[in-house]
């Protein structure tokens, strides 16, 4: 599989979002999500996305944690290669979500976080979302102590704008190397990010890298140019929203979440997927 590069380590190009293994109401039994893990790392995936909160509801908070790192341990040497990233600084109240940046308790979640991995430090540890209640620069403060602590190898921050990286480099400094951030068809928001991003050499993680496509193309403004390119390649709709993902700069790396094994396989697929200038035009359009 194509490689690309988040700090000093080098990951699959198309990543496996762990998520719907443990949100959803009808997610799968525990053995078909190990499954589903297991053959992401089949097919080349190094990079899987996780976090303390991915879960039904506040009762079992780290489930999704603790189902990755079942599932590596299960894969067994062959998973040493994989970098794990997850999050801290969402909380749970019942099924609501809510957030709390404090230094306090994102060093009390990494901590949870660590216990639940089985590591001694953790590959990629990002602020999964900007606490209104707690500045910015407090939860970055907060993130550089893990990392000069040694609790995490790497820091990243998510859902944050052009400004908030630029405070996220200056305190963090060095170890801030990832920015995760909603980006797809139907939502391209974060073009800036992307760009500002590539230009700093730090790694562009879109989450939820399908929203306005379907298998169908039936979704959203951008999806008629993605079925109509998928129809042409002979490949599914999502394959070639990924390859447009991977096209938009080289320090892009998507996370499409999975809750089946044929879906990743899909997906991972995408990395060698590669579309003629005209079909990104129309597909940028």
């Amino acid at each position: 599989m194509q490689q690309r590069h988040i700090g000093d380590r080098t990951v699959s190009a198309v990543g496996l979002g762990a998520m719907p293994l443990s949100t959803r109401t009808d997610r799968p039994s525990r053995e078909d999500a190990v499954a589903t893990v297991h053959a992401a790392l089949d097919a080349g995936v190094t990079l899987v996305d996780t976090a303390d909160a991915y879960a039904l509801d506040e009762s079992e908070f780290g489930h999704n944690e603790s189902l990755v790192a079942e599932a590596l341990a299960a894969y067994g040497p062959g998973a040493r290669d994989v970098l794990v990233a997850t999050k801290g600084g969402h909380t749970r109240r019942g099924t609501d979500w809510e957030l709390d940046g404090s230094p306090g308790y994102l060093r009390r979640a990494c901590e949870a976080s660590l216990r639940r991995l089985g590591v001694d430090a953790i590959g990629l540890y990002q602020f999964h979302r900007p606490d209104p209640a707690t500045p910015w620069e407090e939860s970055m403060g907060a993130l550089r102590q893990l990392a000069d602590d040694g609790l995490v190898q790497m820091v990243g921050v998510s859902n944050a704008d052009v400004a908030q990286i630029d405070v996220a480099r200056s305190i963090v400094g060095p170890a801030l190397t990832a920015v995760q951030n909603q980006f797809s068809p139907g939502w391209r928001h974060s073009a800036g990010e992307i760009a500002h991003c590539a230009g700093h050499g730090l790694a562009f993680i879109p989450w939820s890298p399908f929203g306005g496509v379907s298998s169908a193309g039936s979704l959203g403004s951008a999806a008629p140019a993605f079925a109509e390119v998928a129809d042409e390649l002979g490949v599914s709709v999502y394959r070639v929203t990924l390859a447009w993902h991977l096209a938009q700069a080289d320090v892009v790396v998507p996370i499409p979440g999975a809750s089946r094994a044929s879906s990743i396989r899909d997906s991972a697929a995408a990395a060698d997927l590669r579309l003629t200038p005209e079909q990104l035009a129309r597909l940028d359009g």
